[in-house]
């Protein structure tokens, strides 16, 4: 009994020293040898109503991988913001998903995609984002690069709900997430899988506005975040679950319809207004 005690000691300790060593040594950084497609980071100023960002990313994709870079400066009224949109990218591993939210002006939309701020050839491991291996990211984006990348190149599931939220809301969600994404450019942070995340991040700045999103394993499994939208009223709520999430998917008409210049309308195209 007491090898078998010691044997599970020992076990313990081997899996607990890289988190040890993870959460002593090592430290974020803006300055490594960044993954072409996130070397260049966002960056907003606000002047009274109007945000302006430098860099934000509209590329054209071939593939994953192959794609033409593009960053360009925009300015953004924030009197004109009138909706905002909730994205769930449903992952092959059960309960994963990717979230982002997307600012619509008008007919001009704005994605922001809060993400793991890759290094040349990595790739997303759940168990390193528990050991400090990422930092944390913002893209903003056109929503014909983020999500168009989602529904067109990666072709995962993809569903895309309006969000339930007085104007005043939207303003305060918009500016608090371009907030923190000039945060990040300036002090940098680790990634972490459960703590510090799409979903978690997205968490924190709705609780700063209204209403607060409490603790719910729907939002350490991402998948179901939806869900959790759809019980606190978030976003439409008028059928089922289930009727309301099938009629929000958005993949399979961005596969049919390609990403055109009209990419933003199309993919809205069966998609109602909730009412406020």
């Amino acid at each position: 009994m007491n090898l078998k005690r010691r044997i599970l000691g020992l076990l313990a300790v081997a899996f607990a020293l890289p988190f040890a060593y993870a959460r002593v040594f090592e430290h974020p950084s803006l300055t490594r040898d960044w993954s072409p497609d996130q070397r260049v980071l966002a960056q907003a100023s606000i002047a009274a109503d109007v945000v302006t960002i430098e860099n934000v990313r509209n590329f054209s994709y071939r593939s994953v991988s192959d794609y033409d870079a593009r960053y360009e400066r925009r300015a953004y009224d924030l009197n004109q913001l009138d909706s905002v949109w909730y994205l769930v990218e449903r992952l092959p591993s059960p309960g994963l998903a990717h979230t982002l939210l997307s600012f619509g002006f008008g007919d001009e939309y704005l994605a922001i995609s809060v993400e793991i701020r890759k290094e040349r050839g990595e790739t997303y491991s759940p168990l390193r984002g528990l050991l400090r291996q990422y930092e944390l990211t913002y893209v903003i984006a056109d929503e014909r690069d983020v999500i168009g990348l989602r529904t067109n190149q990666r072709r995962d599931v993809v569903y895309m709900y309006p969000v339930r939220a007085t104007r005043e809301q939207m303003r305060r969600l918009f500016v608090d997430m371009v907030t923190r994404a000039n945060q990040l450019a300036a002090e940098p942070e680790f990634y972490n899988s459960l703590t510090n995340n799409c979903t978690s991040n997205i968490v924190r700045h709705v609780n700063a506005i209204a209403p607060r999103v409490p603790f719910s394993y729907k939002v350490v499994l991402p998948a179901y975040s939806d869900e959790l939208a759809y019980d606190l009223e978030l976003i439409p709520t008028d059928q089922a679950f289930e009727q309301v999430q099938a009629a929000h998917r958005i993949d399979l008409l961005a596969q049919q319809a390609g990403v055109g210049a009209d990419f933003s309308r199309m993919i809205r195209s069966q998609v109602a207004l909730p009412r406020k």
